[in-house]
């Protein structure tokens, strides 16, 4: 076993999916280590410039974008610039390198991390790769001749590299603050006081606009007899999801079980107390569920780089935890009769919650400091 790393660089960005398990195991490295210098390398565009910073870390920037497909003028010219970052980004990368001196270097996906650790392999210094999705990206498949480990959320993603030898099962990290109550706890904070079970939904922003329209139809026909209590986060479909269900005649403040809010920002204790959880099937989304052992109706979103959201869900539906509905077939018709059956289903809820808690791993960041460690 190697000695904890003194300087790390973490490398990664384009979503929060791939930002978020870099934070949760920078910060469970600080926790063992306080005197560990970290340092963040992102695109200078993407949104880990804002995450990185708020999470309290150093961060720095190489120049990287991604390639268009379509030979519309403004792409032409979009991809000779990404040719140009291309070609100027190791340059950069050995730069930040040899500054820093790290003594290992962790992708977790997204443009920027291709360049960092390309480069850090090229100079002998130590690397590991982590894979949240099931089947690999574009960045990881590049990358997995340089990683000298390569870290997935499933088993079942073994088979999808060349290297399997290389490959150690880790899971995707979750923040710590999703464990720190229990079920009953979470209801009883979210004022729930009777026992109907509790259903949350949100759908992310690729896409949301579609599936609000769908929940509109959803909570017209919970409104009937309101058999659950039901959260749902709109995202910047909030003012059009409330003037829909005013045109159905749902007043909300007459339907106190049904809640729709812009954004659910208490999302470790809506996971928590949740029977039942209707939601893409992005990466970070499928480890906080198998994590805590929470049954799916997951509607992957048909919007992303190789179908893999439906590859992710696939995964779940498989082992028995989650029910997949294809975006064309998810009316708010479908889906109300859906979650109808699995809620007053004990047994079936029952043995879909001992799925999802088969398939999670709620000490991945432990296992991917592990596999660090042993790096070194």
């Amino acid at each position: 076993m190697g000695n904890a790393p003194g300087r790390v660089i973490f490398t990664c960005g384009g979503t929060a999916g791939h930002v978020n398990p870099a934070v949760a195991l920078a910060q469970l490295m600080l926790a063992r280590k306080p005197d560990t210098e970290i340092l963040f390398v992102g695109a200078e565009r993407g949104l880990e410039k804002d995450l990185i910073p708020k999470a309290g870390f150093a961060f720095r920037t190489v120049h990287i974008s991604s390639f268009h497909r379509s030979m519309k003028m403004p792409e032409i010219k979009h991809n000779l610039i990404s040719v140009g970052n291309y070609l100027r980004a190791p340059r950069e990368a050995r730069r930040i390198l040899r500054e820093f001196r790290p003594q290992v270097v962790i992708g977790t996906g997204g443009y920027a991390s291709f360049p960092m650790v390309k480069a850090a392999a090229k100079l002998g210094i130590p690397t590991a790769v982590h894979e949240s999705n099931m089947v690999p990206g574009l960045t990881t498949r590049l990358l997995e001749p340089f990683a000298d480990r390569i870290m997935v959320g499933f088993e079942e993603c073994r088979g999808q590299y060349r290297h399997p030898d290389r490959v150690v099962v880790t899971g995707t990290p979750v923040r710590g603050d999703f464990f720190t109550r229990t079920k009953q706890q979470a209801r009883e904070e979210l004022g729930i006081r009777d026992e109907r079970p509790l259903i949350v939904s949100f759908w992310g922003s690729l896409g949301a606009a579609g599936m609000n329209g769908e929940m509109a139809a959803f909570l017209s026909l919970e409104s009937a007899k309101e058999p659950f209590h039901h959260i749902h986060g709109a995202g910047g479909g909030y003012d059009a999801l409330l003037r829909t269900l005013k045109e159905r005649g749902v007043d909300l403040k007459r339907h106190p079980s049904l809640e729709v809010r812009p954004y659910i920002y208490d999302m470790d204790r809506a996971l928590r107390a949740a029977d039942l959880v209707l939601c893409r099937a992005g990466a970070s989304t499928i480890s906080e569920l198998t994590a805590l052992g929470v049954p799916a109706l997951i509607v992957p979103s048909p919007y992303v780089t190789n179908n893999h959201q439906e590859k992710n869900a696939r995964v779940l539906e498989r082992a028995g935890g989650a029910c997949v509905l294809l975006e064309d077939d998810a009316s708010g018709q479908a889906l109300f009769q859906k979650a109808c059956e699995i809620l007053r289903d004990d047994a079936r809820r029952a043995s879909m919650s001992a799925a999802m808690e088969k398939l999670g791993i709620p000490d991945a960041a432990e296992r991917i400091y592990q596999t660090v460690l042993e790096l070194l």
